[in-house]
């Protein structure tokens, strides 16, 4: 029988990761892009250890951190500066974080090496659950396997009528790159909370670091872009130096969700945000998509009956990525839905129940689950 093939809609994070790790089974792997090239938009991106670890099986893991960030705690603070919760990190349970463009490039040079052809100007519009990816010019390509990585707006989820609910939140995100100057905190997230707004600072490189600001859809002055920078810095005066360094450039993304009635239809598969998107406020959804791929490529490989692999693999998987998106959505819902009037009791009751073991270790849960493979 001859090499097996596969057909991914999407070459982005989760399209390129799941097309590497296939292809390093043995699999004849093709990626289409809809966009006439390779681009990653973003600023830093959070790779606990679960993602590590999914990234060091498909051998992108050395090139993708080179130029990142060690990070040595994550420290969640209030409007007046009052501790709320603190995470630190070890040598077995770590958070590095890199640019999401050197991310990106680490995982396409990972792909190619594997023997992935990535075709651009190619988009996918729908999928067959016999088995084919049906292209926006007609073309049906055969494949003994189909996945959809298209993304939270997945037209080839929606064409087999996957979706569930999708789920707009309440609270948008403005992420960027910021430059880096000498005697800025090199280690540390620090995520400071004022009212319904959210500062976000992460060291990121030598030469930059990634902030992000997250406010409601109703704070008009918040969501702005260019960035209202004196509103901001009036909101988080200890970071006002930072903020005095942003930029012209900029997005605001609202948050939102997606729940699929099923992963899979046949031979088609969804991955990534096209599966699952969640708000980020944990930084787990591109280190679940990593997760994932590794144990769908080992899921379907060897198998004879690939619906059924496709079935029980998310079985397996599902129970932690749905955990996941509902204690990030929890999390969002502290800053977005808390009376501001009470936010002194929010602090209070940021520092209790973090301090109960049980919740540390449902807000770790992924970050310490070992991905399918890794053997040590």
């Amino acid at each position: 029988m001859g090499r097996r093939r596969v057909e991914v809609a999407g070459a982005g994070l989760g399209g390129l990761a799941v097309g590497t790790a296939l292809a390093q089974r043995g699999w004849r792997v093709r990626i289409h892009e809809r966009a006439p090239e390779l681009r990653m938009f973003g600023a830093g991106i959070w790779l606990w250890e679960n993602g590590l670890r999914s990234l060091r099986l498909i051998g992108a893991e050395e090139q993708a951190v080179r130029n990142a960030k060690r990070i040595k705690q994550w420290a969640v603070v209030d409007e007046h500066g009052d501790e709320m919760f603190r995470r630190a990190f070890t040598d077995d349970d770590k958070m590095v974080l890199p640019l999401r463009a050197d991310l990106y490039q680490a995982l396409i040079d990972a792909a190619l090496a594997a023997g992935v052809e990535i075709v651009t100007s190619s988009t996918a519009v729908a999928a067959d659950p016999e088995g084919a990816l049906i292209l926006d010019d007609g073309s049906r390509l055969r494949a003994d396997l189909v996945v959809a990585a298209d993304g939270a707006f997945s037209k080839v989820r929606d064409s087999l009528m996957l979706t569930d609910k999708v789920s707009y939140l309440r609270e948008g995100y403005i992420r960027l790159l910021v430059p880096q100057q000498p005697g800025d905190e090199d280690a540390v997230i620090t995520e400071s909370w004022h009212g319904t707004r959210r500062f976000l600072y992460c060291p990121c490189s030598d030469e930059f670091h990634y902030v992000a600001l997250s406010c409601l859809v109703d704070d008009r002055t918040g969501r702005g872009v260019p960035v209202d920078k004196e509103s901001w810095a009036a909101s988080f005066p200890a970071f006002s130096d930072i903020i005095a360094r942003i930029g012209e450039d900029g997005r605001w993304d609202r948050g939102m969700t997606v729940r699929c009635r099923s992963w899979s239809e046949g031979k088609v598969v969804l991955v990534g945000d096209a599966a699952h998107a969640q708000a980020p406020n944990l930084g787990q959804g591109a280190n679940m998509t990593f997760t994932n791929a590794v144990s769908l490529a080992a899921a379907v490989s060897g198998a004879n009956d690939i619906p059924a692999a496709l079935r029980a693999w998310e079985q397996r998987e599902r129970p932690l990525t749905d955990h996941v998106q509902r204690w990030s959505h929890g999390y969002g819902w502290l800053v977005s839905m808390w009376p501001e009037h009470l936010a002194e009791v929010r602090t209070k009751f940021l520092q209790f129940a973090t301090s109960i073991p049980w919740v540390d270790a449902q807000l770790n849960r992924a970050a310490r689950h070992i991905p399918v493979g890794d053997h040590g």
